[in-house]
C-alpha cells in the first residue's frame, strides 16, 4: 500500500545568505536580489512590497500571508547576526554585479620573476608565501561600494524599452571607456537606433588596485614621460610583510602587464611593530605608540587625554588607561628622531615582529648625548687652527692611530656589506660598536697622553690627523642611521684642505674601505692590550674597592717572547687605559712570579699580577686559583674524552686532530702553571 509522504519546502535565498550562495552555485539556482542599495524592496520583491524598507516589508509579508490564510505561525530561532561596527545596524548580505580581473597570466609572470631572480624578496622566507598566494590566485574583485576612490571607468546604457530599470540589471549593457565621450560613441555603435541614457558606475576601484599602479602613476604613466623612461623600474621597495600579496604582488602584476617590467628589483619586508610585551598594538589596550610622542615626549596625562579624545567605548577606555599607566607611569621621555630610528633599525633582526621597548629608545637617546660629547671633546683636541690633511699614511703614525684606522676600515667594509645584503641590524651594530667600544672607549683614552706636555709633539700631530679622519668618516658611516645629529656634528668639523666641502653630509659619498689602512698586526696586538687592560681593571676594582683612583704597580707574566714584546712595546697604552702606575713584563722560564700580589688570568699566554698595598688575602687568592684549576680540569677531561673516543683517529679530519692536540697542550700548561701558583701561595700562608 503506498505511503503518502508529507510535502516539505525549504526556503533558500542564494542572493542573501553566504551558505545559500554556495548551495545555489552547486545546484545552478537563480540568484534573485530583492533589495536596493538603500535597503528597500526592489521590483523582484513583488509590486505589493516594492519601495518598502526591509523591516517594514517583513511585517507586511506576514500580514499578507495571514490575510490569505497561509500563515502557520512564528517561532523564535537563535542565530548569529552581523552588525555594522559604526552604525550598529543589521548587515544584510546581498550579491551585486562586480568588476573582476582575471589574474592567472599576471600571477604566472609574477611567480616567474621571483623564481628567475629578476625580483628578489628579502628575507627569503617570504618567497614561500609569495608562491602560496600566486599559485592559488583567484579572480580579483576590483570594485568597491565606497564614497571615495578612483571611479570605475564603466558606463551603464539604460535603454528606453528596458523592462528592468535598476542600474546593472542587464550585464550586456555596460560600456568600458576612458571617458564619457568615448563611452557615448561606443554605446551609439552597440545600440544603434535606440534611445538610451548613460550612467557611470558609482562604484570605485579597490584601494589596492589604485595603489598597485603607484610605481607607474607617480612617474606619469600612462603618458610616456621622461621620468618613466629614466626611473622605471625602480630599485627597492620597503614595506611590511603583512601586505606582501595585497600590495606588493598587485604592483608586480600590474607593473609587468602595463609597464613591461617588474616595478622594482628588490622587496625588503620589515617586521611588524608590537609593544614591549609582544602584543599587537590596539587602541582598546592603550598600547598604541605614536612615533611623534616618542620623538617629542609626552606625559601620562597627555597620553590619556589622547585616549579620551578618541572614540573608545567607556569600558574600553578604562582598560586602555590602565594599560598606559602600567607601561608608561611617567609618560614617554623625549627621545628624538635619531634615537627612535636607530632603535627600529637595530630591532630588524628580531624575526617578523619588533617588541618595541621605549627604554631601549631612551638608551639610544643617551648614546646620542655621549656621541655629541665625544665628538666635541675630540674637536677640542684638534684646535681652532687645525687644517686637515689631503691624505694620510698610517705607517708613519703611532700604534693607536694605526689601529683605529684599521678597525675603522673593517667597520666600513662590514657596514657596506651588511647594507648591500639588507642586514640593517648588523650594519647598525657594526657602526655602534666602532663608535662606542673602539673610538670612544679605547682610542680617545689612549691618545690623551699625546696632548699633555711636550714629550709627544710628533705623536700629537698624527693623533690629530687620525682624530679628524675618524670623525669625518665615522659621521658619514653613521649618517643613514642617525641623520640629524650626524649632520649637525659634521657641519662643525674643520674643512678639509685642497677642496670645497659639500653643503651637507647627505650629499657626500658613503665611506668605502681604503686598502692601505688595514693593519692586521696592529689589530692583533691591540686585542692583547685590550684583554690585559680589561683584566687589570677588573682586578683593580676587586682589590681597591672604593679607592678606585689609586694607581698600583702591575706585572705581566708572559708565556712567550712574542707576547712579552707586545706588552713591552705598548706599555703606554696599558698604563693609560688600565690606570696603573707601572707594568713590568716577566717571562716564564726566566723570571719568577711576583709575591704579595693579587692575581688573574688574561689568557693562556698572559697572567697579570697587581701589587697590593698592605697584606694580601692569600687564602682568597688560593681559592680563586683552585676554582680556575677546577674549570680547566673539566675542559681537559671533556677534550680527552673526545680524543680517546673510538674511531677518533680514523674519522676526525687531521686538522681538527691537530687543533685538539694544541688545545690539550695549552690546558696542560695552564694546569702546571696554576699548580705552581698554588704551591707558592700555600708556602706564603705557611710562613
Amino acid at each position: 500500500m503506498p505511503i503518502a509522504l508529507p510535502l516539505m519546502f525549504l526556503q533558500i535565498t542564494p542572493a542573501h545568505d553566504p551558505n545559500d550562495f554556495e548551495v545555489g552555485k552547486r545546484h545552478n539556482l537563480e540568484f534573485i536580489n530583492i533589495f536596493t542599495d538603500d535597503g528597500k524592496i526592489n521590483s523582484n520583491g513583488g509590486s505589493e512590497f516594492e519601495g518598502m524598507l526591509r523591516f517594514e516589508a517583513r511585517v507586511a509579508v506576514t500580514e499578507a500571508l495571514q490575510k490569505k490564510g497561509l500563515h502557520r505561525g512564528a517561532k523564535n530561532n537563535e542565530m548569529r547576526l552581523g552588525r555594522c561596527s559604526r552604525s550598529n545596524d543589521v548587515i544584510e548580505p546581498m550579491i551585486r554585479p562586480q568588476w573582476y580581473v582575471n589574474c592567472k597570466s599576471m600571477a604566472a609572470e609574477g611567480l616567474g620573476a621571483v623564481n628567475s631572480g629578476k625580483l628578489e624578496i628579502i628575507p627569503e622566507q617570504y618567497k614561500a608565501e609569495w608562491r602560496r598566494w600566486l599559485e592559488g590566485i583567484r579572480d580579483w574583485c576590483i570594485s568597491r561600494q565606497l564614497w571615495w576612490g578612483h571611479r570605475i571607468p564603466a558606463w551603464y546604457v539604460a535603454l528606453e524599452d528596458d523592462e528592468l530599470k535598476e542600474l546593472g540589471s542587464y550585464n550586456d549593457h555596460w560600456i568600458v571607456a576612458r571617458d564619457e565621450k568615448e563611452a557615448l560613441v561606443e554605446a551609439s555603435k552597440k545600440f544603434s537606433g535606440k534611445k538610451f541614457e548613460l550612467c557611470q558606475d558609482p562604484d570605485v576601484l579597490d584601494t589596492w588596485f589604485s595603489s598597485g599602479l603607484f610605481p607607474l602613476s607617480v612617474l606619469g604613466w600612462p603618458d610616456d614621460t621622461d621620468d618613466l623612461k629614466t626611473f622605471y623600474p625602480t630599485s627597492v621597495l620597503e614595506t611590511g610583510h603583512d601586505i606582501l600579496f595585497f600590495w606588493v604582488a598587485r604592483m608586480v602584476m600590474l607593473g609587468i602587464k602595463l609597464g613591461g617590467d617588474v616595478p622594482f628589483r628588490y622587496v625588503y619586508l620589515h617586521p611588524m611593530i608590537r609593544d614591549a610585551h609582544g602584543r599587537k598594538m590596539s587602541k582598546s589596550l592603550g598600547n598604541v605608540i605614536d612615533p611623534l610622542e616618542v620623538i617629542n615626549g609626552i606625559s601620562l596625562e597627555g597620553l590619556q587625554k589622547r585616549l579620551e579624545e578618541g572614540n573608545l567605548d567607556p569600558r574600553e577606555l578604562v582598560v586602555a588607561k590602565a594599560g598606559q599607566k602600567k607601561d608608561f607611569p611617567n609618560g614617554i621621555a623625549e627621545c628624538g628622531a635619531d634615537a627612535l630610528r636607530f632603535a627600529l633599525v637595530s630591532y630588524t633582526a628580531q624575526s617578523d615582529k619588533i617588541n618595541l621597548d621605549i627604554q631601549r629608545v631612551v638608551g639610544y637617546r643617551q648614546w646620542c648625548n655621549k656621541l655629541w660629547n665625544a665628538v666635541r671633546f675630540a674637536m677640542s683636541k684638534l684646535g681652532e687652527d687645525y687644517v686637515s690633511p689631503s691624505s694620510i699614511n698610517p705607517e708613519l703614525m703611532p700604534f693607536s692611530c694605526r689601529w683605529i684606522l684599521s678597525v675603522l676600515n673593517g667597520a666600513v667594509s662590514e657596514t657596506v656589506t651588511s647594507l648591500n645584503s639588507f642586514e640593517f641590524s648588523a650594519a647598525a651594530s657594526t657602526v655602534y660598536s666602532w663608535w662606542q667600544y673602539q673610538f670612544c672607549d679605547v682610542f680617545i683614552e689612549a691618545i690623551k697622553p699625546y696632548f699633555v706636555g711636550d714629550a709627544f709633539i710628533s705623536e700629537r700631530s698624527s693623533a690629530r690627523d687620525a682624530l679628524w679622519v675618524c670623525l669625518e668618516n665615522g659621521l658619514r658611516l653613521l649618517h643613514p642611521f642617525m641623520p640629524f645629529v650626524t649632520e649637525e656634528l659634521w657641519q662643525r668639523l674643520p674643512q678639509p684642505s685642497g677642496y670645497t666641502r659639500k653643503e651637507s653630509i647627505m650629499l657626500c659619498e658613503y665611506p668605502s674601505p681604503v686598502e692601505n689602512w688595514t693593519n692586521e698586526k696592529a689589530e692583533k696586538e691591540m686585542k692583547t692590550v685590550e684583554s690585559t687592560v680589561k683584566c687589570l681593571r677588573s682586578l683593580r676594582a676587586e682589590v681597591l674597592g672604593k679607592q678606585k683612583n689609586e694607581r698600583l704597580p702591575a706585572f705581566a707574566f708572559c708565556q712567550t717572547e712574542e707576547v712579552s714584546e707586545t706588552i713591552k712595546s705598548h706599555e703606554l697604552e696599558i698604563l693609560t687605559l688600565a690606570n696603573i702606575s707601572s707594568v713590568k713584563v716577566l717571562l716564564s722560564g726566566r723570571d719568577d712570579a711576583p709575591v704579595g700580589c693579587a692575581f688573574d688570568t688574561v689568557n693562556e699566554e698572559v697572567k697579570i699580577y697587581l701589587k697590593v698595598q698592605g697584606a694580601l688575602d692569600a687564602k682568597q687568592e688560593l681559592e680563586k686559583i683552585k676554582n680556575k684549576m677546577a674549570d680547566i680540569e673539566k675542559q681537559k677531561e671533556k677534550l680527552e674524552k673526545v680524543i680517546n673516543a673510538t674511531g677518533y683517529q680514523e674519522k676526525v679530519p687531521s686538522h681538527i686532530q691537530e687543533e685538539n692536540a694544541a688545545k690539550l697542550a695549552k690546558l696542560l700548561q695552564e694546569c702546571d702553571f696554576f699548580e705552581k701558583e698554588c704551591s707558592r701561595l700555600e708556602a706564603e700562608m705557611g710562613q
